[in-house]
C-alpha cells in the first residue's frame, strides 16, 4: 500500500512540475527596475510602458526605483538578478557612458545583460541666452572664437548627457568653451535664463518651453533628424555640424542568460504596445518619440554607442571616478 501511495506521489509531483513549466510567461508580477530616483524622464517613461505591459501581459509590472552612482546601483541588481524574465531595466545612454566614466564597474554591459529592445529616443536642443551674438552656429562658432574659453556653458554635472553632448559639441566645432557643471537640468536652465551662463545643449522637454516664450534661442536639434515636437527647429547636421547626431535613449533589459523565448515574447508584447497611439500621444507629452528594435538591433547599437562615448570621455579629458 505505502509503495503504491509513493508511486502516486511521485507521478503527481511529476505532474504539477510538467504543468508548472508549461504555463506560459509570466506567471508572477515582474520587477521594473528603474536606475534613477522617482520623479525624473527615466521613470516617467518607465511609469507609461510598465501601466500598458501590465494590460498586455496580464500581470502585475511594478516600477522599483534604486537610483544611486550615475545608474549603476539598479543596473547591478539587474546584472545579478536571477535570469528567469522577473527582473527587467529600463536603461537609457548612461549604459553607453558608464564604461568609461567609472574606473570599476560590478558589471559590464554589454555581456551581463540581455537587450529586448529600445523603446524610446529624446532629442536634445542647443540652446543661447538671447545675450549671445548669435542666430545660428555658424555665428556661435564666430562669437566663440573672438573670445576663447570665456563662453560658457551648463551641464546637469560631471559626465551628465549634457555635458558629453556639449564636449561633442566643442569638438566638432573646434571651439573652446568653459564647462560649468551643475547639479541637475533644473538648475543648469534657471541660470542659463538668468544668463549666468551663456549655452547648454538640454533635453528638448526641459528647453522647449523657454525657448518658446522667448528667453532662450535654439540653434539646432541635436538627433538626425528634426524634431516632431518641434519641426520648426534644424538639427545640427542641417545647420553646419557634419555628423552630430546626439539623442537620449532610452530601452528594456534583462539579466544576460535570460531564456531566448522569454526575450522574445517581452520584444514582440512591448513592439506592440508601443505602437498604440496611447503610447505615442503620452510619449509626446514627455519630448519623447517610440523606437523599437529587435534584440539583435538592440545589441549591436548599445555596442557602438559605448565605443562612440568612451572616445569622447577620453578626448575631453573627463578623469573615471
Amino acid at each position: 500500500m505505502k509503495s503504491h501511495f509513493h508511486a502516486w506521489s511521485a507521478v503527481a509531483a511529476l505532474i504539477i512540475a510538467a504543468s508548472a513549466v508549461a504555463q506560459p510567461y509570466p506567471t508572477k508580477a515582474i520587477r521594473f527596475i528603474v536606475p534613477f530616483a522617482p520623479g525624473g524622464g527615466t521613470d516617467i517613461i518607465a511609469r507609461i510602458i510598465a501601466s500598458q505591459l501590465n494590460e498586455a501581459l496580464g500581470q502585475a509590472v511594478v516600477v522599483d526605483n534604486r537610483g544611486g552612482a550615475g545608474s549603476t546601483v539598479g543596473t547591478d541588481l539587474t546584472a545579478k538578478a536571477p535570469a528567469d524574465g522577473y527582473t527587467i531595466l529600463l536603461g537609457n545612454i548612461s549604459l553607453a557612458f558608464n564604461a568609461s566614466l567609472y574606473k570599476a564597474l560590478p558589471y559590464n554591459a554589454l555581456t551581463d545583460l540581455a537587450p529586448v529592445t529600445l523603446v524610446a529616443v529624446q532629442p536634445n536642443i542647443v540652446v543661447i541666452h538671447p545675450s549671445v551674438p548669435a542666430k545660428s552656429i555658424n555665428e556661435l562658432v564666430v562669437a566663440a572664437r573672438a573670445k576663447p574659453g570665456q563662453l560658457a556653458y551648463a551641464s546637469a554635472g560631471t559626465g551628465s548627457g549634457t555635458h558629453l553632448a556639449g564636449e561633442m559639441l566643442k569638438m566638432s566645432l573646434k571651439i573652446d568653451l568653459l564647462h560649468i557643471p551643475y547639479k541637475g537640468t533644473g538648475p543648469a536652465l534657471t541660470d542659463l535664463i538668468g544668463g549666468q551662463v551663456q549655452m547648454m545643449v538640454s533635453t528638448f522637454a526641459s528647453a522647449l518651453p523657454h525657448v518658446r516664450s522667448g528667453r532662450l534661442r535654439a540653434l539646432g536639434v541635436t538627433s538626425a533628424k528634426r524634431s516632431r515636437a518641434a519641426p520648426d527647429i534644424p538639427t545640427l547636421i542641417e545647420a553646419g555640424v557634419p555628423g552630430y547626431d546626439y539623442s537620449t535613449w532610452y530601452g528594456v533589459l534583462a539579466p544576460a542568460g535570460t531564456p531566448r523565448a522569454i526575450i522574445d515574447k517581452l520584444n514582440r508584447t512591448l513592439r506592440s504596445t508601443l505602437a498604440l497611439e496611447d503610447m505615442k500621444q503620452k510619449f509626446d507629452a514627455q519630448g519623447v518619440e517610440p523606437l523599437a528594435s529587435t534584440p539583435a538591433e538592440f545589441s549591436s547599437y548599445l555596442k557602438t554607442e559605448t565605443e562612440k562615448w568612451t572616445k569622447v570621455v577620453r578626448a575631453a579629458g573627463i578623469p573615471p571616478q
